[in-house]
């Protein structure tokens, strides 16, 4: 018999940060206040400051322009100095439910076309615990592999069987439906398959008609993440379900208010019995503090400024056609986007990228968000552009030939030093 295991010592957590500070922290000395946790300062918009400079912000989750809307601004105002940001106070099961809160809902149930709706305090904790309240130790999850992280977290806390299907691929997801419903059917489990509508770094669309197609044979239930595409897709803004119209057979619907209505919270929506089951079973809403109401106040009136005005869908969508085209037209590579997102795939090592988005940031005025390696496969970079209806196409114009140049920088090498001389 070995005993070996007690020459085992117990190890100092704090000492085991400090040696590794992971991926990304190791690197935070070099990085942070820079590539990483950057300042944006100035009223929210196209135009903002960035150390100082101002930049064309292509950094923006205010997919309509709603952040500096007089309207929104008048209204977040009027709501601020009506509730302050206390009220209510404590979970809305105890004591943080009001009026406001319960025609928020049901304004959103009527706009997705659902039987009833409940408005979630964050929405990273809400999908997170939506799905620990869904799914038993029996229920199989079936889940496209580029999900947002909000859902991987929330399959991570399923002590049941999960299987991912590769991303987009139809004939892969036949594939795992096949092994998830053989499995259920033998533990006596059900079956949920999770993807966003929009994919958020590649700005496709999830095939959901084709996903309907196959819920009558396999008895599954689908949960839509709508988050990036709330707002801005479909006839009348409700997203991609609305854009395929099978709205009706997508079982939960769920969106965050961070993208189209610029604030915070996000709301879940379906079956009136699904709904109040979450409602009571949802830990990260029982146990925190209900949203406050200035917020749900305000939330009301982005929700009637959206439907009031289909023109500011309009916008976007004219702006990120433009940029998109624009981009294109360049002999850039932009994927397979068919959202207001525009993601521009450039190769480049650690080196080269760092140098790009100084030249980009310091030398063009420009700034977007980066996607690199571990997110993305290493080599490779994603200039990633979030196009609003604030934009102007004198902003496209301008961005699409400065991409462009500093493509050309790119490819000539000049980004291949150890350092890049600004202007």
């Amino acid at each position: 018999m070995s005993f070996q295991f007690l020459n085992k010592h117990i190890v100092d957590i704090f000492k085991r940060i400090q040696e590794n500070q992971g991926a990304l922290g190791q690197l935070s000395r070099e990085i942070h206040g820079y590539f990483t946790f950057p300042k944006l300062e100035g009223e929210i918009g196209p135009r903002m400051k960035f150390r100082g400079r101002e930049v064309i912000n292509w950094s923006l989750n205010d997919y309509l322009g709603l952040a500096a809307h007089p309207e929104v601004r008048k209204a977040d105002e009027e709501a601020a100095a009506k509730w302050g940001f206390a009220y209510p106070m404590g979970a809305r099961i105890v004591s943080g439910q009001t009026t406001l809160h319960e025609d928020l809902e049901n304004r959103l149930a009527e706009f997705v076309g659902k039987e009833a709706a409940y408005v979630l305090n964050f929405g990273y904790q809400g999908m997170v615990s939506i799905i620990d309240a869904l799914c038993h130790r029996n229920d199989v999850i079936v889940f496209d592999a580029n999900v947002h992280v909000r859902i991987m977290d929330g399959i991570r806390l399923h002590i049941g069987k999960r299987f991912v299907y590769q991303h987009n691929d139809m004939d892969s997801l036949l594939k795992q439906l096949k092994r998830a419903a053989a499995l259920a059917k033998k533990q006596n489990g059900g079956v949920l398959v999770i993807t966003e509508s929009i994919f958020g770094i590649s700005g496709e669309l999830a095939q959901l008609d084709k996903i309907v197609a196959l819920k009558n044979k396999y008895k599954f239930r689908l949960l839509v993440d709508e988050t990036q595409a709330f707002g801005v897709m479909g006839a009348t803004g409700i997203g991609v379900s609305e854009h395929f119209d099978v709205l009706e057979n997508v079982d939960i619907f769920y969106s965050t208010f961070t993208k189209s209505l610029a604030l915070i919270g996000g709301f879940v929506a379906g079956k009136e019995y699904v709904i109040n089951y979450l409602r009571y079973n949802m830990r990260s809403q029982l146990y925190a503090k209900s949203l406050p109401t200035a917020f749900v106040e305000s939330i009301i009136k982005r929700l009637e400024l959206i439907q009031k005005h289909p023109e500011y869908r309009k916008n976007v969508w004219n702006i990120a056609n433009t940029l998109q085209n624009g981009v294109r037209q360049k002999g850039l590579n932009i994927g397979k986007t068919a959202s207001i997102i525009t993601p521009i795939y450039l190769s480049a090592n650690v080196q080269e990228s760092a140098n790009l988005v100084m030249e980009m940031r310091e030398n063009y005025n420009l700034f977007c968000p980066v996607v690199v390696y571990p997110v993305i496969p290493e080599g490779q970079i994603v200039l990633h552009l979030i196009s609003t209806a604030a934009h102007t196409p004198e902003d496209v114009e301008y961005t699409v030939n400065a991409i462009a140049d500093i493509n050309t920088n790119l490819e000539l090498g000049r980004y291949n030093k150890e350092t890049v001389v600004h202007t």
